[in-house]
This record gives C-alpha cells, structure tokens and sequence, in this order.
C-alpha cells in the first residue's frame, strides 16, 4: 500500500514544475475573507459563480500579485495556499480534454466524457505545509503505480475532470474511469466517515458478502 505521507517528494517534484510553468500560484486569502468577499458582492447583486458541488468559487484576485510581493509574503512567514491557475492551464493544454467513463455520471453521462475543469476554478493543489493535495496526490500517485483502471462513486464523477487537467499538464497517462452508486443511509445520504456511519467492516460483521455490497453499488 502507497503511504502518501511517504512520498512528499515525489508531489513536490510534481508541484514544481507547475510553478515553474506559470500555472500555479500562492494564495493569502484566507476562507473568511474569501467568503466576507463573496457575500459583499451577492449583496449588490453580482451572481458569483459556483462549482459543480454548489460551492462558491475561490476569488482570483491573487493570480495578478507581483514576483515581489508573494516572495515577500511566503518569506515573512504568511500562511498561503497553492492554486492552480485554471485559465493559464487550459491555455497550456490547449485541446479538449477527455476521459473513458465505463461507469456513468450523475446524469448518465458515460463513454467518452469531455472535461470540464474550468467548472472547479483555482483549486488548491498544495499547502505551505504540506506539497499536495487530493487532487495532485491521487494523479501522481495513479501515475507511478501504473494504475490503469479507477472504480470510485459517483461523487467524484465531475472532480475527474480536474484530476485529468493535472494528468495532460505533467504529461501523465489518464486511466480509465468506472464511478458507481453511493452505499445511502436511511436518509438517503452517502455514507461518510465524519457522520460516523457504517463502514465496511460493519457491512461484514452484519453478514453481508463481497457480492452483496458491490450490487449495493450497482457493480
């Protein structure tokens, strides 16, 4: 099993050459300021744009910050963010970016999917901390394990198209895609560690088999 804690460098290495394209940036803003910003301009009026999830998009303000000013930001200590710069990244790949669903998205959509990364914004793809994040983990990760197929839910269905924007710009190979139905609740909510909820190895105290939960998931 590959320990993402372990291989730190491996994102970083992956994180460089982002930055060193343009296409990723520091970002100072903190969640309270981003959203005091977003709700000013809701205030007046202004329809703020929202990712596939429903949540507001991040401000780019920060894309346009001097050389000078971020060095002496990161230098003096301020917390920041890594961004990836969605308008430089699609500009860069220049083509349509595509993958293969064999699984179906949330309205049926499946076989060749077109992405569409520019619905996420400027994701976070590193901490000041921490060289990675979910997104920039799981493509380098897919990548030096020779992953060729990913079965996962269908909640992830639109982040693929993120992970697939990272995949074309560090020249990575897309592997094929399989999202399924979410194991729901009796509330009809997908099950989720941070609610407490069942895990499998509940499922399997309660007797039920392999075979019964990949049909739970409509496999």
């Amino acid at each position: 099993m590959r320990r993402q804690s372990d291989h730190f460098a491996d994102y970083a290495e992956a994180l460089d050459r982002l930055i060193d394209a343009g296409l990723a940036y520091p970002s100072f803003m903190s969640r309270g300021e981003a959203r005091a910003m977003i709700v000013e301009a809701e205030a007046v009026g202004r329809e703020w744009p929202r990712d596939p999830d429903g949540a507001p998009l991040f401000p780019t303000a920060e894309r346009s910050l001097s050389s000078r000013e971020r060095l002496t930001r990161i230098d003096e200590g301020e917390p920041f963010a890594w961004r990836l710069d969605i308008e430089a990244a699609l500009a860069h790949v220049a083509r349509p970016i595509l993958w293969d669903e064999q699984g179906s998205g949330p309205a049926g959509e499946t076989g060749c999917i077109t992405a569409d990364p520019a619905a996420w914004g400027d994701v976070v793809i590193a901490r000041k901390e921490v060289p990675t994040s979910y997104h920039l983990a799981v493509v380098v990760d897919d990548a030096l394990q020779g992953i060729t197929h990913v079965v996962r839910g269908r909640d992830l269905f639109h982040a693929t198209a993120v992970q697939r924007l990272l995949q074309e710009l560090l020249g990575l190979s897309a592997p094929v895609y399989l999202h399924h139905d979410l194991v729901l609740g009796d509330d009809g909510r997908k099950l989720s560690k941070s609610r407490k909820d069942t895990g499998l190895a509940a499922l399997r105290t309660a007797g039920l088999t392999p075979t019964d939960v990949t049909r739970m998931v409509g496999l």
